[in-house]
């Protein structure tokens, strides 16, 4: 959706954790597909991926904890929500002044 929805330049860097899924080939060949660079944190270096590691807590303190998701599509469906009309649109985010990601980015392009 990111793809699609974004249209890249290439040359964008896609930094993760060392998780198995990300260095998955039909993730890699995505990734060389459309000129995206993988990138991965150093081993047992956390901080490398602070960004994520913040976004994980928050979804999990905001969204995960004390809700009951009644099967796959309903979680998927919350999770959806939160991160396009609430994370993206309407939090605050203190590393960006204090603005969402969609009025931050308004700001500087």
């Amino acid at each position: 959706m990111a793809l699609r929805n974004r249209r890249p330049d290439s040359g964008l860097i896609f930094h993760t954790d060392r998780g198995v899924e990300y260095r998955a080939h039909e993730i890699q060949s995505l990734l060389k597909q459309h000129g995206i660079l993988a990138n991965a944190n150093r081993p047992g270096m956390c901080t490398d991926n602070a960004e994520m590691e913040s976004f994980f807590h928050t979804l999990k303190g905001e969204l995960i904890k004390e809700n009951v998701f009644y099967g796959e599509m309903h979680l998927r469906d919350k999770l959806v929500g939160y991160i396009q009309h609430f994370y993206n649109r309407v939090r605050l985010h203190s590393s960006l002044n204090y603005l969402s990601p969609v009025e931050y980015e308004a700001v500087t392009v």
